[in-house]
């Protein structure tokens, strides 16, 4: 399993999910562009010393992501989905895709996925923090699978 990030803009964001994704030894796609310079002490301040256990691949945009990761499925989180990411089944390879903080993913990458899911929050409130959503969403994934860490 794989976290991908679509075009990320915060670099702290990066920084938690890198963190994240030490901790369960699952490694991580960023598709370019990026909205900070990778270089920024933000992502590393973030990550801290964990950034040196994670496996970062980064991609030039969406298409060479695709190539680089099918036959995988891509699992889009979106709050515009209907299918619960409770009740979705997931599978050992799956690719758990994030779209940019500002404005998730364009249609036409939604369209390339092959799966839309959502993580159920209350109606009065837009959206979770990205990397709080990756979090649950991997949780989910690996707990299912059957691949968390022991």
């Amino acid at each position: 399993m794989r976290i991908a990030l679509f075009e990320p803009e915060i670099a702290g964001n990066v920084g938690a999910v890198l963190r994240l994704c030490a901790c369960f030894g699952v490694p991580v796609e960023l598709i370019e562009p990026l909205g900070f310079l990778w270089d920024d002490k933000r992502v590393r301040r973030a990550a801290m010393d964990y950034i040196d256990h994670v496996t970062i691949t980064r991609h030039a945009g969406f298409d060479a992501f695709c190539e680089a990761v099918r036959p995988a499925r891509l699992v889009l989180f979106t709050t515009k989905a209907s299918e619960s990411a409770y009740e979705f089944s997931y599978q050992p390879d799956d690719v758990l895709l994030f779209g940019k903080e500002s404005a998730g993913v364009p249609p036409a990458v939604a369209d390339r996925c092959d799966a839309k899911l959502r993580l159920p929050i209350r109606a009065e409130v837009r959206s979770m923090n990205l990397a709080t959503s990756a979090a649950l969403a991997l949780g989910e994934g690996l707990r299912q699978t059957g691949q968390l860490p022991t």
